[in-house]
């Protein structure tokens, strides 16, 4: 079995167009795993083997692909950069050790490499960054890495510097070896030569090489002491530095080049295997509490010699059935073992192991902790689900999905597709936790729900071209929710005598509006027993039953706090059933008193216009009732952040376009639910009563 420490499980992720699937092209490419690299604009790359991704230039499925360099197996991930699937790459992030963040040189820090930096320090996954198409106008690869300072507010290590900017960008300087690299015209990666560095760049180059060991060292004391004092460390000893400070996440190894050009990329991949960690130098993944889902203290040790401990991160439906992604962090798994689902309880048997090389596969006869591997034709597993060891049952940390904020009526267009349509979609459903599907009970509608416009749209387009399934699709809906603005304090009691025993409850409570997100709570401050202990949780559920549909237009309650202080009760007739439905008259009752209100999704925006046209753009977003936060002028144009009510956003991009003459860029992502304008709110609940007098 394979030497751990060799192995370098990463993720490539970024921004829309910032070069992420080029640069897993020429990872392939230089890793002989392929030998004609194929080009995302030219719809043939690798890892984008779905129709949509392929004509839209983007990734929409994280792919894996696994390949060697240097006598180190690299399990790479591409993921996708839209902000509609994010899903994606959280979940990879999830499971990986390490990544590979890409910058564009000249679109810089853009809003979703933010949102993707952010899930990364959450899960505390290291990083090197690449700094990427430089050869491109409007490259600078110094104003990107002082973006990575103040937008993102970490510390790159800068460990390579351009040699020439746009047309003349010709190679790299390593700074840490004070050596150039410089390739030649042919576009081979191949083709390169190592020199001095060049005259004009030799103060530069001294410069930072001196910032380069003085961050390094700082990793440890007894260097620091002897570098202060004028020794020199030796190259090992800084590398080993570097290496320790990526992985505590003090700094990222910071690279500059272009993917599509074939320029910088062999150092990038020698940064992965020197400074990125193996599956062992990572922080055990912590096992839950299966029940409650807090931490028992007990950790997921990476060796094949421990018992079974794995995750399904993803499921994918191919032309050979259902594939499941598992990353194994302890022990083995053989084709023919038994393992248990801790989550459904039930066992499987492992069928066929596959090496997944995007969409071709290699049969496997066994992996051990530290793979990435799919397993074919699982039939419970869900992602997030944790296999394990019959004989050692364990639960590892689930994962946490957003909440979709975007949802539209659909109906198949002939007669017969309902029972196709349900088969697709329960399929989809399991691929991606973020989609999900509901249905609408009174109109018998199906209603799918997403993270935004996109994700929806190429949603219908695969049920349309994977499944053969063609949708009339309705209007965009918005996820409104409901709340209260006054505190009541009420009482409410339930009676009913028919014979035998009868039922009785009788609560005192307060309803006041909540904290921000905090949901629905519930505290009792009985006292003397007025409403007794074994009750508490009646009344409890009674009023969580009822949040789901609020007084106003009937959409879900957020952000109340309920305080039951007195009550009263029969000895005969009082049980959970009566004080239950006390809980949920006195909802009915007391919520109308209590000022509801409708909130809306507020969505943080973050808008790309030319310099001639902002004017245009906040005034436009202005009228769509937005709250301008922040602009900042970049070398190619302005970046405009704000928020604005996601009612007043569907069909935006068309309309930017129309604005800046097609040069505009937007990307948005929920950030929270607040009031609607009284003539707003008038309206929504206006539509939904119509809606429901309809049927």
């Amino acid at each position: 079995m394979a030497d751990l420490s060799k192995y370098r499980n990463i993720g490539i992720f970024a921004h829309v167009d910032a070069g992420k699937t080029t640069t897993t092209e020429r990872i392939l490419k230089l890793t002989g795993k392929i030998h004609k690299t194929g080009e995302v604009h030219d719809g043939e790359s690798t890892t984008d083997f779905m129709e949509q991704e392929a004509e839209r230039g983007i990734t929409i499925q994280s792919a894996a692909v696994t390949c060697e360099w240097k006598g180190h197996r690299l399990n790479v991930i591409d993921t996708p950069g839209h902000v509609d699937f994010t899903v994606e790459v959280y979940r990879s992030l999830k499971v990986l050790d390490g990544g590979i963040g890409v910058f564009c040189g000249s679109g810089g820090v853009e809003p979703q490499s933010e949102t993707n930096w952010r899930y990364a320090n959450e899960s505390e996954v290291a990083r090197v960054i690449f700094v990427n198409k430089l050869d491109r106008m409007g490259a600078d690869f110094y104003r990107v890495v002082g973006q990575v300072e103040k937008v993102l507010g970490a510390n790159p290590l800068v460990m390579t510097l351009p040699i020439g900017i746009e047309d003349q960008f010709c190679g790299v300087v390593d700074v840490l070896e004070k050596k150039a690299y410089v390739w030649d015209e042919t576009g081979l990666p191949e083709n390169y030569e190592v020199q001095d560095v060049p005259a004009d760049m030799v103060d530069k180059v001294e410069e930072y090489h001196e910032m380069l060991i003085e961050t390094a060292v700082e990793q440890d004391d007894d260097l620091m002491e002897a570098y202060m004092e004028g020794e020199m460390p030796s190259l090992e000893q800084i590398k080993a530095c570097i290496r320790k400070g990526t992985r505590d996440l003090a700094f990222f190894p910071t690279y500059c080049g272009s993917a599509f050009k074939n320029k910088g990329m062999q150092l990038v991949l020698d940064a992965v295997v020197d400074y990125l960690p193996a599956p062992t130098e990572v922080d055990p993944q912590p096992l839950t509490d299966p029940e409650t889902g807090e931490p028992t203290g007990e950790v997921a040790t990476v060796s094949a010699d421990e018992p079974l401990k794995a995750l399904a991160f993803k499921i994918m439906d191919d032309r050979f059935g259902a594939l499941t992604f598992i990353r194994i962090y302890s022990g083995r798994m053989k084709k023919g073992d038994t393992i248990l689902n801790s989550a459904t309880g039930k066992t499987e048997r492992i069928g066929r192991m596959v090496e997944m090389q995007a969409d071709e596969r290699t049969e496997l006869t066994e992996a051990q902790a530290g793979d990435i591997i799919a397993v074919v034709g699982m039939k419970n597993v869900q992602t997030g689900h944790t296999l394990c060891d019959p004989k050692h049952e364990c639960t590892l940390e689930a994962m946490i999905f957003p909440d979709p904020v975007i949802s539209i009526a659909v109906a198949p267009k002939d007669k017969g597709g309902n029972e196709k349509m349900g088969v697709a979609i329960g399929k989809m459903v399991a691929e991606d936790p973020s989609f999900q599907v509901e249905t609408d009970e009174d109109s018998g509608e199906t209603i799918l729900k997403g993270m935004g416009e996109l994700h929806l749209d190429i949603k219908v387009d695969i049920l349309k071209r994977t499944y053969g399934v063609d949708l009339i699709v309705g209007q965009p809906q918005v996820a409104y929710r409901e709340t209260i603005t006054q505190e009541v304090e009420d009482s409410y009691t339930h009676k009913k005598q028919s014979g035998g025993s009868g039922q009785f409850g009788k609560i005192d409570y307060r309803i006041k509006p909540g904290e921000q997100n905090s949901g629905f709570t519930f505290t009792s401050s009985v006292v003397g027993g007025n409403v007794p202990k074994e009750f508490w949780p009646a009344v409890e559920k009674g009023f969580a039953s009822m949040m789901q549909e609020g007084v106003l237009a009937g959409f879900p309650v957020l952000d109340v706090e309920v305080e039951l202080f007195d009550g009263g009760f029969h000895a005969v007739d009082s049980s959970a059933i009566a004080f239950e439905i006390a809980a949920k008259g006195a909802f009915r009752q007391s919520i109308p008193k209590a000022g509801p209100q409708l909130l809306e999704p507020i969505m943080k925006v973050d808008v790309f216009t030319p310099e001639d046209n902002v004017g245009d753009v906040i005034g436009d977003l202005n009228r769509r009732r937005g709250m301008i936060k922040d602009q900042e002028a970049g070398a190619m144009g302005v970046r405009i952040k704000g928020e604005v009510p996601l009612s007043e956003m569907f069909g935006y991009i068309g309309h930017l376009r129309t604005i800046t003459s097609g040069r505009g860029q937007f990307s948005m992502e929920f950030s929270h639910y607040s009031p609607c304008p009284n003539n707003v709110a008038e309206e929504v609940i206006a539509a939904e009563k119509a809606k429901k007098a309809a049927k």
